[in-house]
């Protein structure tokens, strides 16, 4: 019986792969780059980008599908719209960009059947299997759909907003600044939770993905309402920017504030810093990140931080700024700090 039911799950795993590989693993390394008309190497660079390990070259592991979806890359850059080193940085984006999103919805599938039918993680795997025959075409669609919504929106970015938020990145600046030579004006913050190690360390497995899935939730929905962007999630740490400095103020003060209401999270604390930045392979870099990473570790319990320079580009009728003693910051000497408060309007509303 035993026997019978493990060569039925085998069965169901190889009609799940061949229905999203879209065809039987038939060819080698050399049978693919042959079929792109490129040398090995360059097949074997493309099938790294996408983040899958090397595999021996007389393994059967690829499908003319694979080569379908590579092939559109190296048409891109034979047509000279592309050099290799941008190709593979494209496909190597949605290589680890889909490997997370991947993980990530298995693993909400699984905690859903573990929740909702409280069964043991084993057994919730194996029912979620059976589940994704029935998800495959929504989830495809959904993916197409946000990436095309996702570059819209980077669009406006570009071309929109980029202008007057140099402009407004004067403000309080002599051109001197360590980031004056960077490209982007944006509001940089950071949020995290206090004392997250030490309790995580008394949580069970329940406990401790119900509190990580309800602080990126909560950051999530708060960052998108304020219209910033969540850059990464790091354990108990979320960086994210805005296209101005109000726009900062206002999503760090609703993460402190709706963070210390909620039931299930400890307290937070954060910083945002005015500044330029580099933004690269989904990321931002510059002495204005890091700066705010450094306030975020001085800030007490529930309070936001900012430096002067982003103090003084703040609306005062808006926004109350308690300076705090000097400090001496890493990397910056001594930095004034000012504990950001809220001195009028609503500030970021919510969905109740």
């Amino acid at each position: 019986m035993e026997q019978i039911e493990q060569h039925d799950w085998h069965r169901r795993i190889r009609d799940l792969e061949h229905r999203l590989l879209g065809a039987e693993r038939s060819l080698t390394y050399r049978e693919m780059a042959k079929e792109l008309g490129v040398s090995t190497v360059s097949a074997r660079k493309l099938w790294r980008a996408l983040g899958f390990p090397n595999l021996d070259d007389d393994v059967k592991a690829f499908t003319y599908a694979d080569v379908e979806a590579l092939a559109a890359m190296i048409e891109l850059v034979r047509a000279g719209h592309l050099n290799e080193q941008t190709a593979i940085s494209l496909t190597r984006s949605v290589g680890q960009m889909t490997d997370r999103m991947v993980v990530w919805q298995i693993e909400a599938l699984v905690e859903d059947r573990m929740t909702q039918q409280r069964l043991p993680d084993a057994t919730a795997r194996s029912q979620v299997i059976e589940t994704l025959p029935s998800l495959i075409d929504p989830l495809q669609q959904l993916t197409a759909y946000a990436w095309r919504r996702q570059l819209s929106a980077a669009l406006q970015r570009l071309t929109v907003r980029v202008e007057s938020g140099l402009a407004a990145s004067a403000a309080g600046r002599d051109g001197s600044e360590d980031d004056a030579p960077l490209p982007l004006a944006r509001a940089v913050g950071f949020v995290d939770l206090v004392s997250y190690t030490s309790l995580s360390r008394t949580m069970n497995e329940r406990t401790l993905a119900e509190t990580v899935q309800r602080f990126e939730s909560v950051c999530a929905e708060i960052i998108s309402i304020g219209g910033g962007r969540l850059v990464k999630t790091v354990g108990d740490e979320v960086l994210f920017n805005a296209e101005t400095p109000e726009a900062g103020a206002d999503i760090a003060l609703a993460l402190a504030e709706t963070i210390a209401a909620d039931e299930v999270l400890p307290q937070a604390r954060g910083a945002v810093v005015w500044g330029r930045v580099l933004s690269r392979m989904g990321d931002i870099y510059g002495p204005t990140v890091n700066l705010a990473a450094r306030l975020t570790a001085l800030a007490d319990p529930g309070s936001v931080l900012v430096d002067t320079v982003t103090a003084e580009t703040l609306d005062e009728d808006d926004y109350m700024l308690v300076p705090q003693p000097p400090r001496m910051v890493r990397g910056f000497g001594e930095v004034q700090p000012h504990m950001l408060l809220r001195a009028g309007g609503d500030g970021i509303r919510l969905d109740t």
